[in-house]
C-alpha cells in the first residue's frame, strides 16, 4: 500500500502514520533522507557522525521498517530550541506528514520548558501555517554563533528564520 492510499475518505491521514522517536537503527536512513534534500539544495547536509551524535534530537515517521519523514528539535539555550533536518520523501509530501512532525517537536519543547523554536528554512509558507513568524535572525545570536559560523552559506544564507513562542 503506498502512502498516498492511507488517507481516509474525508482526506485525512490514516492512523497508520505515527511520530516517534529516533532509534540509532534510523540513523543512517535519516542522514540518507536528509541528505537527498541538501544535494537539491534545499537544507543543510548532516554526517553519519552528525547524525548518530543527535539521534535522539529526532522524531520519525515511517512506513514499515522505512523511515519516510524526520525532524529534529534540537536544544540550544535554556529557553531555546531549533527544529531542524524537517525532510518528508517526496512521494510521501502532501500527506501532513511534515505538519504532524512539527507539532510533535513543539510538544516536545513545551514539555521540556522552553519558550521558543526556531527554524531555518527555504519554505516560510509552510512554517507560517505551523504558528511560527518570520525572525531576524539575529535575535537567534546564540544560534549563529554556535552553528551557523560552520555552515558553507554563511555570512550569506538564504533561508529565512522563522519562530514560535511557546
Amino acid at each position: 500500500m503506498t502512502a498516498e492510499t492511507r488517507r481516509d475518505r474525508t482526506g485525512r491521514l490514516s492512523d497508520n502514520f505515527k511520530v516517534g522517536k529516533a532509534t540509532v537503527a534510523d540513523a543512517a536512513k535519516v542522514c540518507d533522507l536528509v541528505n537527498a534534500f541538501a544535494d537539491q539544495g534545499e537544507m543543510l547536509p548532516r554526517t553519519p557522525g552528525e547524525l548518530y551524535e543527535t539521534v535522539r534530537d529526532f522524531l520519525v515517521i515511517r512506513d514499515g521498517a522505512e523511515v519516510i519523514a524526520c525532524a529534529a528539535l534540537h536544544v540550544t539555550w535554556d529557553d531555546l530550541a531549533e527544529l531542524r533536518s524537517l525532510a518528508v520523501r517526496e512521494e510521501s509530501q502532501s500527506l501532513g506528514l511534515g505538519s504532524l512532525l512539527v507539532q510533535a517537536c513543539l510538544a516536545e519543547a513545551r514539555q521540556l520548558g522552553l519558550k521558543r523554536v526556531f527554524a531555518l528554512t527555504m519554505k516560510p509558507v509552510f512554517f507560517e501555517k505551523q504558528g511560527f513568524t518570520r525572525a531576524d535572525v539575529m535575535t537567534l545570536s546564540r544560534k549563529v554563533w554556535n552553528e551557523c559560523y560552520r555552515c558553507p552559506k554563511f555570512p550569506n544564507c538564504d533561508e529565512t528564520a522563522m519562530a514560535v513562542d511557546l
